[in-house]
Formats: C-alpha cells, structure tokens, sequence
C-alpha cells in the first residue's frame, strides 16, 4: 500500500510540473528598442523643429593609412575617390536636403515607431517631415525614387490614408521607369562615372515603390519593369557563390560591360550592405510575384550571407572580405537590412526557424548598449557603428538614418509576427 501512495505522488508531481505554464519569453529588448527610438526620434525633432533639412548621420573623419590597410591600397589608386570633410563639422548632425538619396528614412522611422507605439506626436511629426518631400514627384535624376518615397509616402499610405497620395507615389513611379532602358532590360542607376549604363544592386530596394504603384492603380506596367530588373540583376549581378557584385554596367545592346565595386573593398569582395540588399530584394520580388524563381535565388543569397559573416554578434565587418582586426568598422545597417529580410523570409520557407533565430540575434544584439545609442546622445540616432562608404572616406562607423529605419521595420516584423502590443511588453 504504501508503494503504491508513494507511486501515485510520484505521478502527480510529475504530472503538477508538467502543467506549469512555461517561462515566459523575454521581450524586454524589444520593448527597450522602442522606447530608445521613440525617445531620440522626439529629441530631433526638437533640435531640427525650424529646419527644412532632414538627419542622415554624424560627420567623421579618418586616416589615410587607415583607409589603406582596409582596402589594401595605396592611397593613389583611389584618392580621387575620397572625399573631403568640413573639420569644423565633425561629430556634428550631418543633415541632408530633400533630394538626397537618403531622404526617406527618417519620415519613414518616424511612422515606424508610430505605428509600434500609437504615440501621436510621432505621426504629427512623420507627417510633417514627410510632406517635406513633396516635391521630389516631380525628381527624375536618380534611382532612390523608391528610398525617398516609398519609405516616406508609402508609410503615410499604409498608416494615415489620404487621396492624395497614391498620385504622388504613381508620379515618382513614373519617373522611375522612365529610367527604364527595354534594350538593355534595367533601371539606370547613376548619371555619373565611366560606366556607360551603370545598374547597382542597391536598386532592387527600388522596385517596392513599382510593386506598390501596380496595386494602387492596377496599372501592370510598374510591376512589369520591376520584374524585368529583377531578372536581369539575377543574371549577371552574382557569382557562382550567390555573393553579388556591387556594380554591373552595361553596354547598350544588353551585354556587360564592367563588373566592379563603387562602396566595397575591390571589385570580387562582398560589400556588406550590398548582400543585404539583395536578399531583401528578392523576398520582395517573390511576395509581390510568388515567382518560386525569386524565392529560391533569395534563399540561396540568404545562406550565404549565413556563411560567410562570422563575427561573434553577427554585425558584418563592412565589408565580408575587410581584415578581420578590431579596428574593422562593423556595418549596424547591413544587420538591420538582413534582420528585417529574414523575419519576412521566415514566414515564407518550411525551415524558416533558422532565419528568424538569425534575425533575432542581430535584434538583440542592435538593441544591446554596443549599438542601441544612449538618450539624448548618438545626435538623436537609434544606432550607433554603421559604414556608409569606406572607399569614399565617407561616413565610416558613425549612424545612418537608413539603419535606424530597417531597425524600426524588423521591430514591427517582429512584434507583428508574435502577435505583440507596446502595451504588452
């Protein structure tokens, strides 16, 4: 008998444990993510209330001999390249006009962190900062259309409707595909350099603006020409490996005429960022297609990115084949940029686990005290150790508004993924 009692406890501890509601999981970095943006998005807008410029980074400096230990040149080979900083300026707020490449990014984080917090003095100001660029509709001299709009205009169109702007977003479309070249199959990218028909792989993340414009008015030639782009970057911009080149130029009847790098370390290395552009952009391409075509080549791009940074936080020197030395600036963007890719592509493949755990642990490394800024510090930016463009001498490990702006997105991902709300956490 009194085995049989003891049995029986037995069973029901066991039984008592395994009904415990398991631990539950931790949101706080999220929830301190938020909390920072919120905070350093409202002390800019203060500090630039009267202007009419918007944030882009802070203004650095850098050694020469620097520069050429990370690109293992002379300084001759690519001086003409570099670019001059205003010493009066460093560690100042750089900001930058409407017209700039950047300009959408911080409209864009600002709605962003609205739509996570329901605070509507963000929206007051995403709206103003947005309305900025109004009249970059009517801007034909670049490729970023889709940055500059569809980050700004097409947030506003998701979270504060209004008639006007799918007219505005479908002008800036029709500018953008006037870049379009049928002969060749591809968006122009520059107006400048050697190249006879430069097409870089930052210009995947302008297709969205194409793919949302077809929405809007059923008008299939937007997303015809994205399409087209996209299957031409997927023919002659990677290697073998999947690893994309930074810069393909064309010659006039379609054939290459350079492969090289503008931003990378030399011409076959793989320049951070421009792997998370291209994973990002072929997610896009197959949620707006459900071509699998897309879908594979971005799953391949995505296991390789996996493959090849290898640093402890897996925030990706800023470039894959930089030296790996402390002294390497990390690139904070190209982690935000591959964060929000892989929370999407998550949802997307059977063994979608690998990729969110992934984009997890850049989040929450982002959101540690190494890149999350402090309030009030950082000049008003989200994150700190971006590299904008290291052969330009220009805004090397210092914040950019583009990877606070993916930050805030793969926050929202996330929080929409799990099903989340601030008032939760």
């Amino acid at each position: 008998m009194k085995k049989n009692l003891f049995l029986f406890a037995s069973l029901l501890a066991i039984v008592l444990v395994s009904c415990k509601t398991p631990p539950k999981e931790d949101y706080s970095w999220v929830k301190k993510g938020i909390d920072v943006a919120s905070a350093q998005l409202k002390f800019t807008t203060t500090e630039i209330a009267d202007s009419a410029m918007l944030p882009r980074s802070i203004w650095v400096g850098y050694e020469m001999d620097f520069l050429c230990e990370q690109l293992g040149r002379d300084s001759m080979t690519f001086k003409d390249s570099l670019r001059l900083k205003p010493i009066q300026r460093l560690g100042q707020r750089r900001l930058a006009g409407i017209y700039d490449w950047t300009s959408g990014f911080f409209p864009g984080t600002l709605w962003y962190t609205y739509e996570l917090t329901g605070d509507n003095a963000l929206k007051q100001q995403a709206i103003k900062f947005t309305n900025l660029l109004y009249p970059v509709r009517k801007y034909t001299g670049t490729h970023d259309l889709g940055f500059m709009m569809n980050c700004s205009f097409g947030n506003a169109g998701r979270l504060s409707p209004s008639d006007t702007i799918p007219s505005i977003l479908q002008q800036t479309a029709d500018n953008l595909i006037s870049r379009y070249n049928p002969q060749i199959g591809a968006i122009r990218s520059w107006d400048f350099g050697k190249w006879n028909f430069p097409v870089i792989i930052d210009n995947m993340m302008n297709l969205d603006l194409l793919f949302n414009v077809s929405k809007l008015t059923g008008d299939p030639r937007y997303k015809d020409v994205a399409i087209k782009h996209a299957y031409k970057t997927m023919k002659y911009h990677f290697r073998p490996d999947y690893s994309s080149y930074h810069v393909i130029s064309y010659n006039d009847d379609g054939s290459v005429e350079y492969r090289n790098t503008h931003q990378g370390k030399n011409d076959e290395s793989s320049w951070a960022r421009g792997q998370s552009w291209a994973v990002y952009g072929y997610i896009s391409c197959y949620r707006e297609t459900g071509d699998k075509a897309f879908l594979d080549f971005a799953v391949n791009i995505a296991d390789f990115i996996m493959s090849r940074v290898k640093t402890d936080d897996l925030i990706p020197l800023w470039d894959y084949d930089a030296p790996d030395t402390p002294e390497t600036p990390r690139d904070a963007s190209a982690a935000s940029i591959v964060a929000s890719a892989f929370i999407e592509l998550s949802t997307i493949v059977p063994d979608g686990g690998k990729y969110l755990d992934y984009a997890v642990t850049i989040m929450k490394n982002l959101s540690s005290d190494a890149y999350l800024a402090k309030v009030g510090e950082n000049q008003g930016f989200i994150l700190m150790h971006s590299t904008g463009s290291l052969p330009n001498g220009s805004e090397i490990d210092t914040p950019l508004n583009y990877a606070d702006y993916y930050y805030m997105e793969a926050l929202q991902r996330y929080m929409e993924l799990k099903g989340l709300e601030y008032k939760d956490l």
